[in-house]
């Protein structure tokens, strides 16, 4: 009962989300409760922080997680621990994907091309690069001990990464991002001072995409042991 509960709850926050961050038209004066307020230097490409955010958001979650569950791994030496690992770092990157090809959406939009190499570009694609070879890495030990040992050092060193390259690097750089060193136009978004209105959508937005991971990780973390099951059982 409480998994329909919410799932039906999941459902809804995300239709509305949707809908909201889609349809609600952006006006210099707000009047009404379906209304964004103007902000200069992004206009109607504002509400890519709907979708935007919360993918990368989710990204440093699972890229955690899997930091945290390697971590275990290590002092119980628990092949469960290894596969919910595994799980979130799959989702991580897959997050990150997500959040890279919506900033991508956005700059074109806003840049005139899909790409600059700004540093906030830069600092995602190197972490897709870090978490990249951790795949190739695990694809390439046929051993499960020893893949899950490696895995979850690698997973320790990786994420240590992560806070200079999502939270420090692109905002003490000048760039064309929001919220870079010399941005002085997207301060109501960056430093979270929105509109009432824009501020619950966005954060129903994080609290939804997060209850969307969580449910995408238990499934992939169960997927995970089954496949592992199935291939011992025919070896």
């Amino acid at each position: 009962m409480k998994s329909i509960i919410w799932k039906i709850l999941l459902f809804v926050l995300m239709t509305f989300v949707i809908i909201a961050g889609i349809s609600f038209e952006i006006v210099k004066s707000p009047s009404a409760w379906n209304e964004f307020p103007l902000i200069p230097g992004l206009e109607e490409k504002a509400k890519i922080i709907f979708f935007h955010v919360p993918t990368a958001w989710l990204a440093v979650i699972a890229f955690l997680m899997a930091m945290i569950y390697g971590i275990k791994y290590l002092l119980k030496g628990n092949l469960d621990n290894d596969a919910k690992s595994n799980a979130a770092l799959q989702l991580g990157f897959i997050f990150s994907v997500l959040a890279t090809v919506t900033g991508s959406i956005w700059a074109k939009f806003t840049w005139g091309a899909f790409w600059h190499w700004d540093p906030r570009e830069t600092s995602i694609f190197i972490l897709l690069l870090i978490y990249g070879s951790l795949f190739a890495l695990r694809s390439a030990v046929e051993n499960e001990d020893k893949r899950a040992r490696l895995s979850a050092v690698y997973s320790i060193i990786a994420f240590l990464t992560v806070p200079f390259f999502i939270f420090i690097m692109p905002r003490i750089m000048t760039g064309l991002h929001p919220g870079s060193a010399n941005d002085d136009t997207a301060g109501p978004v960056v430093d979270f001072k929105m509109d009432a209105n824009m501020m619950l959508v966005f954060y129903l937005s994080l609290f939804a995409f997060t209850i969307l991971y969580f449910w995408m990780w238990n499934l992939s973390y169960k997927s995970i042991i089954i496949k592992d099951k199935l291939s011992k059982k025919y070896i």
